[in-house]
C-alpha cells in the first residue's frame, strides 16, 4: 500500500465552502475507484489549506491516477497550486471495517 497527500495552499482566495462543495461533488467519482482503498477530503482552516489523503493498493495505481494532466485539472478545480507527496504506508488501522 501507498498513500498520497495532496495539498493546496491558499492566500486571500481561501473559501472553505467552495472546498467542501468540491468534496461533495467529487465523492461519487472515488467510490469503487479501481486501486483506491480510501480517500479523505480535509480542510485546514488555520493554515488556509485543503488536504486530500488517499490510500492506494499500489504505487502504480497512485502514479497512474496523478498524471500531469490530472494534476493540472485538479489544480484548476481548486484554484490553487497542487503539491503531491507519495508516502510509504506501513500499517493502516480501519476500525470501521471491524464493526
Amino acid at each position: 500500500m501507498i498513500s498520497t497527500l495532496i495539498s493546496f495552499q491558499y492566500s486571500d482566495n481561501f473559501d472553505a465552502g467552495k472546498i467542501a462543495s468540491i468534496a461533495e461533488t467529487a465523492r461519487s467519482k472515488f467510490e469503487g475507484f479501481p486501486g483506491l482503498r480510501s480517500k479523505a477530503f480535509t480542510i485546514d482552516h488555520d493554515n488556509k489549506r485543503a488536504l486530500n489523503f488517499y490510500v492506494w493498493e499500489s504505487e502504480e495505481a497512485a502514479r497512474n491516477f496523478f498524471t500531469d494532466e490530472q494534476k493540472t485539472f485538479i489544480s484548476g478545480l481548486y484554484g490553487a497550486d497542487i503539491q503531491v507527496q507519495y508516502l510509504e504506508l506501513k500499517q493502516l488501522v480501519d476500525n470501521a471495517s471491524s464493526e
